[in-house]
């Protein structure tokens, strides 16, 4: 069973990975969602900084 669990995961992620790659749409919103993760990571870092002054 965890098998064919494993390989199910697989085939997803490759799946999903084709289609990310021949859809704008799809690699702009995953650019978008990059971005928004950076910016968060980059408003935590400052505040962390802030808190250890």
């Amino acid at each position: 069973m965890d098998e064919k669990f494993l390989t199910g995961i697989v085939l997803g992620m490759l799946g999903g990975a084709l289609i990310v790659t021949n859809s704008v749409k799809a690699r702009q919103a995953v650019k978008n969602g990059q971005e928004q993760v950076k910016q968060k990571i980059t408003e935590m870092s400052k505040q962390s900084q802030k808190k250890s002054k």
